[in-house]
């Protein structure tokens, strides 16, 4: 097998859905892998059919990223393994009820989509600087946005991913790392058994493929997207988001109580 010149790309929950189909494509761009899941057999599976289809070098880890022991080992061989140039941070799990229906032990959903995607980015950011560039793609939700559509942590915790790729865009823009975080919504994965639905019970026109949420993804990358929402029909939209948001952001400190405050405060 060759090696490749776009380097090594590590990707996290590997083993089916989202993270098999950036397995392959990003293999059929010219990375040799790293795979990480949790679920042995199908990781060895996925990388002996990439091997075979793309001849590139595919390694798989064995990890449960909520195992503290098990995070700390793929954060040491991101920030060590030199030929690593790109991270998916994919692993995740989700939640549908209300907070109010919700068990509070099932929203350990924190220690997965939070903890251990900023501790592999933390590994990641410095190691790819000071490599000379790089890529972090981090998994997201349309929740990110829209935090009433499902559990409320679960949103949360893609509001999350979202804004630490805000922040890294800014700190590494000028170190030649690029971030892009994407937001998917409904899409056809095990993630909805896994957190306690159906797929079946949501209107097919809303559940995208997750082959076609990858080539979305991907292709927004290519364009030099920083938030990437693959289901949305008119970026314009996303663009006049943010522009609201940026206008906002020179008016939330100052030194002194708007007129419509002091005017409750005195009545």
């Amino acid at each position: 097998m060759s090696i490749s010149l776009k380097g090594v790309a590590v990707i996290t929950g590997a083993s089916a859905g989202i993270g098999a189909v950036y397995a392959d494509r990003l293999a059929r761009r010219g990375y040799d892998l790293i795979l990480v899941a949790r679920n042995e057999a199908r990781l060895d599976q996925l990388a002996t059919r990439l091997e075979d289809a793309t001849g590139r070098t595919v390694k798989t880890v064995v990890a449960d990223l909520r195992n503290k022991a098990d995070l700390k080992r793929i954060e040491t061989i991101i920030a060590t393994d030199p030929a690593i140039t790109m991270l998916v941070n994919n692993a995740g799990v989700g939640g549908l009820e209300p907070l109010l229906h919700s068990d509070v032990d099932a929203m350990e959903m924190v220690d997965l989509n939070v903890t251990a995607l900023m501790r592999l980015t933390y590994a990641a950011a410095p190691a790819l600087v000071a490599r000379g560039g790089g890529a972090i793609i981090n998994i997201a939700s349309v929740v990110a946005i829209a935090p009433e559509v499902l559990n409320g942590v679960y949103g949360g915790t893609k509001a999350f991913v979202l804004a630490l790729g805000q922040s890294l865009q800014k700190e590494l823009t000028d170190k030649n790392v690029r971030i892009q975080t994407v937001l998917p919504g409904a899409t056809a994965t095990n993630f909805w058994d896994a957190a306690g639905g159906a797929l079946d019970n949501l209107p097919s026109n809303i559940v995208m493929t997750s082959d076609d949420l990858v080539n979305a993804a991907l292709a927004g990358f290519d364009q030099g997207e920083v938030v990437s929402i693959p289901s949305l029909p008119d970026a314009a939209d996303w663009a006049n988001y943010e522009a609201a948001r940026q206008k906002l952001i020179p008016n939330l400190s100052l030194n002194s109580v708007p007129a419509r405050y002091r005017i409750a405060a005195a009545a």
